[in-house]
């Protein structure tokens, strides 16, 4: 069944670079995940965090690696051996069925769970062949890359119907996410959020967690 109260997800891609823990450690007691966007120049149009950065961050927040990447079976094993919780890849760049449950079942014997994700103009259907094998679906709702664009209210569509099809599914959405977007993404069926602008330029940071959830 869907989750009760959503699982909050901070993504440090909005955080500031130069006190990263310092930014980690003031969402630690009232977040639930910390999302790594994994970005590799080519599938996105911008490069950010690797595996050399992310293992000097010290936090009991599982670690949702969010590989948004060309190739994502070459980048698991760093993130695995530094304790990756889970691991998204998107459906764009692995698109046959073989080779998609090759890499689930790679995520999961690194000891990850695994996800999916499909870009705002990816229709739902593109990754239907595996929606009642993965642990979580990614719907993202801004193209990604770039932090702080604005909410694409279509994407919802997909999230009403994925949520119809597999109810006990975890629907994570990414993209534009503040008090307001949070609210309509709740509804149309998701119970994971990741928030980056909204919560780390935020005063505070407890107040906007809680915002997300709704409280």
């Amino acid at each position: 069944m869907p989750l009760s109260s959503p699982v909050i997800a901070p993504s440090l891609l909005s955080a500031d670079f130069r006190i990263l823990q310092k930014e980690v450690e003031s969402i630690e007691p009232y977040a639930d995940w910390l999302q790594v966007d994994v970005m590799d120049g080519h599938f996105v149009p911008n490069l950010s965090f690797g595996a050399p950065v992310v293992k000097w961050i010290r936090t009991e927040l599982p670690l949702d690696i969010h590989l948004m990447v060309e190739n994502p079976a070459d980048r698991l094993e760093e993130f695995l051996e530094i304790g990756a919780s889970h691991i998204t890849f998107h459906a764009e760049v692995v698109e046959s069925l073989r080779d998609r449950r090759a890499l689930l079942q790679a995520i999961r014997d690194g000891g990850a769970t695994a996800g999916i994700a499909i870009n705002p103009e990816t229709p739902l259907s593109a990754a239907k062949d595996v929606l009642s094998e993965v642990d979580l679906l990614l719907v993202m709702s801004v193209h990604p890359g770039f932090g702080g664009q604005k909410f694409i209210a279509d994407v919802l569509r997909k999230v009403k119907a994925a949520r119809a099809e597999y109810p006990d599914l975890m629907i994570q959405m990414d993209g534009g996410i503040d008090k307001s977007t949070a609210s309509r993404c709740l509804e149309a069926g998701a119970n994971n959020l990741v928030a980056g602008s909204f919560i780390f330029r935020s005063r505070n940071r407890k107040k906007a967690i809680a915002a997300l959830r709704g409280v």
